[in-house]
């Protein structure tokens, strides 16, 4: 059965425009759409009226919602498709930059998080491991790669290293809750991380793991977590489909 057409007005009223604002007029449309889908009053499938429909319905003019509709595709929010017309798609999970965990945000949007521990091992410290860690060579280290997904859909592939003599990390309990809250409930504190974030092609071990065609683009992230003493409690090294998933961060002027 083809998606029932939804207007876009049924989920954002014209009087939620603020035409004095310094905001750009499209940028308003454009942010009360993306809260909608979101929140699910624009489900993953509907067909959006036309620009010109669209435009009149909101009374903006067809050059603002040309814009706005322009900021929606290029998040990823909704696709256009020749003698389709413009269709809403599953919205991205967006991270914030903070220390949080996957699991900790993405509970936090009601995306119902699970986990497949691919492994969960006890292993000797390499020396650049070590360095990592701020450990001697040879020291045991917990080494857990995991398959996160959410709403039935793999995300990432998290791949972390810990001190062994700072914390255990039963397979069971990897699969039900976080790694931070799992750290926090052992009572460690966690206080301030360095983070590198890039992006690459997948290859073909990884696309057959998130759902993605080989050379897909995924999102990585190198993170060094420390906790209140600054030593570190873990080093993270993990992968993110970019078609799913999104950094998120605010910049303030100083």
């Amino acid at each position: 059965m083809a998606p029932q057409q939804e207007p876009a007005s049924s989920a954002l009223h014209v009087s939620t425009l603020d035409r004095g604002s310094p905001v750009p007029l499209y940028f308003q449309v454009a942010q009360h759409l993306e809260r909608a889908i979101e929140a699910g009053a624009l489900p993953r499938g509907t067909r959006l009226s036309n620009e010109i429909e669209l435009a009149g319905e909101l009374g903006v003019s067809r050059p603002t919602m040309r814009k706005a509709m322009e900021y929606l595709v290029g998040k990823g929010l909704v696709v256009r498709q020749r003698g389709v017309g413009t269709r809403v798609v599953s919205p991205k999970v967006r991270r914030s930059l903070e220390l949080t965990s996957l699991f900790d945000d993405l509970e936090a949007i009601g995306q119902r998080p699970t986990t497949q521990v691919l492994s969960n091992t006890i292993e000797d410290a390499t020396a650049e491991m070590a360095e990592l860690l701020g450990i001697a060579k040879g020291t045991p280290v917990v080494s857990i790669a995991r398959l996160r997904s959410a709403l039935g859909q793999p995300i990432a592939c998290l791949t972390n290293y810990l001190s062994a003599s700072r914390i255990s990390l039963p397979t069971e309990a990897l699969e039900s809750q976080g790694l931070y809250q799992l750290l926090r409930r052992s009572g460690i504190q966690l206080h301030s991380a360095t983070q590198v974030i890039g992006a690459r092609s997948a290859t073909a071990a990884e696309a057959r793991m998130l759902g993605e065609g080989k050379g897909a683009a995924l999102l990585t992230m190198q993170r060094t977590a420390y906790d209140d003493h600054g030593t570190v409690v873990e080093y993270g090294n993990h992968i993110y489909s970019g078609a799913r998933y999104s950094f998120h961060m605010s910049l303030l002027s100083i």
